[in-house]
Formats: structure tokens, C-alpha cells, sequence
């Protein structure tokens, strides 16, 4: 019984924390701190309602200086409950367009001032790099990016694309790397604690004065940090893959 009355009220949470943080957003669009008064609102009570421990070792994104851009490992549908308590004022987020058609959801998407991209359209996706380069550079925010590009359901740290490096690149702001357990593995709705989250900010990584060339390095710096971080935070929670 406590499965589906958890998807029951995970819904109906969902549906609220929308239309609340739409009306917060009509009445103050585009606001620079829409997207993480929205990302309370769904995460503070989601993973109340999941029965979710959360182990957060965050000031290192939630404390630091603006701009950057801050690169999280990419696990579920339900980051955006357990991620959202990690996201810092003055954050945007990069999302598809198909987004914007998410009843509720999708409006307090863009009038949070997230930046949407259509996938497989070059000419989009070089403007929506010139917009989070510009954002980065003159706007005191910061860019928040899934940098794997899909879920990874719990079976591994995908390697990272390079759109957040180039933007961090090109804006000369740090990349600031966000790690968060395969919680995945070890959650079940089903039981009273429903998992584990344990997550981690590692220190900055910085771009001042790298060109293009050299992000491959940057992506390998950060890939690397980011995969030792996880496997050690799955270990202190218990998601390792023997215990999936």
C-alpha cells in the first residue's frame, strides 16, 4: 500500500508545487531566482513523501561566487526532487523544447528563465550558446547542466558532452562538478525509508585563459573527479553496483 499512495501524493505534489511556483513566476517572470525558489518547492516535500535520507555536502555550490557553471551527474525522473536542493540563486538551467508542452510544469519552465534548446537543430543550439555565454558573462548567474544528456538509471557515469565546457570555455567561468549517488539502485518506495541520497560539490575547476584545445583535458579533469567522487559516495551509501 505505501507504493502507490506514494505516487499518488508524488503527484498531486508535483501538480501543486507547479501551479504554485507558475503563479510565484507570473507575477515576477524571468526573475533570475525563479528556478531555485521552484526547485524547493518540488524538492523539500518529494523527498519527505519518498521517505528519502538526505546526506548533503553542497556549500561548495550553494556558497560559491558567481557565475559558473556547475556540471551534476544525470540519474532519473526523480532528480529533479533530489537535485533541487542543491540548486544556488541566480541558477538557470539548459532543457529541450519539448519541456514548454508540460502542462503547468513547462510554463514555470520558461518563466523561470531556463534556456530551451532544440536537439538536432545546429542553428538553435549555436544561438542558445551565444545566449548562455552572454548569461555567464554580464548577468551575475549561473548555468546549471545534466552534462551526460540522458538518465543514467543507476548503471554508470555516462561520459560528459561538451556543450558545458564549451560555454564555460568561452565565458571564462569555472566548472563547478555536482555528485550525487546511484540512489537509484538502492531506492524502494515500497519500505518506510525509501533510500539514500549522499551528495557532493567538489571544488571549482577554473577556464580563465583555456581556449577550445584545450577542452578535451577539461573533460577528462572533470570526468575523472566527478567518477571517483560517485563511486565513493555509492560506497558510503551502499548503491554499489554488487548491492544494485
Amino acid at each position: 500500500m505505501l507504493l502507490p499512495l506514494r505516487m499518488l501524493l508524488l503527484c498531486v505534489h508535483f501538480v501543486l508545487a507547479s501551479v504554485l511556483g507558475l503563479l510565484i513566476s507570473l507575477c515576477r517572470p524571468f526573475n533570475p531566482d525563479n528556478s531555485r525558489i521552484a526547485a524547493r518547492l518540488y524538492a523539500v516535500p518529494a523527498t519527505f513523501i519518498m521517505g528519502m535520507k538526505m546526506r548533503l555536502d553542497i556549500d561548495g555550490v550553494l556558497k560559491h561566487k558567481r557565475p559558473a557553471v556547475i556540471v551534476a551527474n544525470h540519474l532519473s525522473n526523480y532528480d529533479l526532487f533530489v537535485f533541487g536542493h542543491a540548486v544556488p540563486p541566480r541558477t538557470v538551467t539548459l532543457g529541450k523544447t519539448s519541456l514548454r508542452w508540460i502542462p503547468f510544469f513547462g510554463q514555470l519552465y520558461w518563466l523561470a528563465g531556463n534556456v530551451l534548446i532544440e536537439r538536432g537543430n545546429a542553428a538553435q543550439a549555436k544561438k542558445a550558446m551565444m545566449t548562455t555565454t552572454d548569461t555567464l558573462q554580464h548577468k551575475d548567474m549561473t548555468i546549471w547542466v545534466f552534462a551526460e544528456g540522458t538518465r543514467g538509471h543507476g548503471k554508470g557515469f555516462a561520459p560528459l558532452k561538451k556543450g558545458a565546457f564549451q560555454m564555460a570555455i568561452n565565458a571564462g567561468v569555472p566548472v563547478i562538478p555536482l555528485c550525487g549517488n546511484n540512489y537509484v539502485r538502492g531506492m524502494n518506495l515500497k519500505r518506510l525509508r525509501g533510500g539514500t541520497v549522499v551528495m557532493r560539490a567538489l571544488e571549482p575547476i577554473p577556464t580563465a585563459g583555456l581556449t577550445l584545445d584545450d577542452m578535451p583535458e577539461l573533460m577528462a579533469t572533470c570526468q575523472a573527479r566527478m567518477k571517483a567522487c560517485i563511486d565513493e559516495l555509492d560506497r558510503e551509501a551502499g548503491t554499489t553496483a554488487a548491492q544494485a
